[in-house]
């Protein structure tokens, strides 16, 4: 898979980094309920756009299975939040799907990066998308036409480890070179410089996440897509076609995750409906 940074930072970053102060106006709010039973608080003039988005993901999923391909969704924080950067986020997903699929052999598996290119949904109306209507799209891509998952074969929840694999961490001063990092970054990168000045990102709370807090623990639509995986699983187990033996299987951090851990959910990101006015 890959992903022009830049690129995709002016389409997407925006409106993930933004999730509750995008600019544009949120007309027409509707509360959009998955085949599980997963909702959203979204802007309706998104919806013929995510339609269309969707079926392009699908398309993209098809392919890789037709040429014989094991497809798994990545799952990692995108959004500048909490003292991350967007486009290092966008470059850790770049670099955990090389990893996964080198592996478990490109020619095995292919995984689905949601900061790649073809996920970003266009502007309507002068509003961009945010947190709700991007996992909007994401829940319907995830979950399949049947609510089964039944176009994935795991899920690859994005950890700690995968963020100091990017950085080139040791486990001896890990935070002052993630200092060191920031100092040379931010010479470089207009947009993070921007963000400094806008008071989004500071050099101790760029430091702190990246040390920290780097991973899906800390990230809204992650805890979301934890939960969609649990709603998918629980209709497995009660299909004859699937049944407990045939659970969409999750890695956390590179490791397989234990049924206990798997069947656990936790709080969600963006889910809920639209409240009364």
């Amino acid at each position: 898979m890959t992903l022009s940074t830049a690129r995709c930072a002016a389409l997407w970053a925006a409106a993930l980094l933004a999730a509750g102060a995008g600019p544009g106006v949120q007309a027409a709010p509707l509360t959009d309920c998955s085949a599980n039973g997963v909702c959203y608080c979204m802007n309706s003039d998104f919806k013929p756009v995510i339609d269309s988005q969707v079926d392009k993901l699908r398309g993209l999923i098809a392919a890789e299975r037709a040429r014989g391909k094991a497809v798994g969704y990545l799952s990692l924080p995108l959004s500048t939040l909490g003292g991350s950067y967007f486009d290092v986020n966008a470059e850790v997903g770049v670099k955990t799907n090389e990893r996964v699929e080198a592996r478990l052999g490109p020619s095995s598996a292919w995984v689905l990066n949601p900061g790649m290119r073809e996920a970003s949904i266009p502007d309507v109306g002068g509003a961009r998308a945010g947190g709700a209507e991007y996992m909007v799209m994401w829940t319907r891509v995830l979950e399949g036409t049947s609510g089964l998952g039944e176009d994935f074969d795991f899920v690859y929840f994005a950890g700690p480890s995968d963020f100091a694999a990017y950085f080139g961490l040791t486990g001896v001063g890990d935070m002052d070179r993630i200092a060191a990092f920031y100092e040379d970054r931010v010479k470089a990168d207009a947009g993070l410089r921007r963000l400094v000045e806008q008071g989004r990102v500071t050099p101790t709370g760029f430091r702190n996440y990246y040390g920290l807090r780097a991973s899906v623990s800390f990230s809204l639509g992650a805890h979301d897509e934890w939960n969609i995986v649990g709603k998918i699983n629980a209709r497995r187990r009660a299909d004859p076609k699937f049944g407990t033996g045939n659970q969409l299987p999750s890695l956390f951090d590179g490791r397989a995750v234990s049924s206990a851990q798997a069947d656990q959910p936790m709080s969600t990101g963006y889910a809920g409906s639209c409240k009364a006015p």
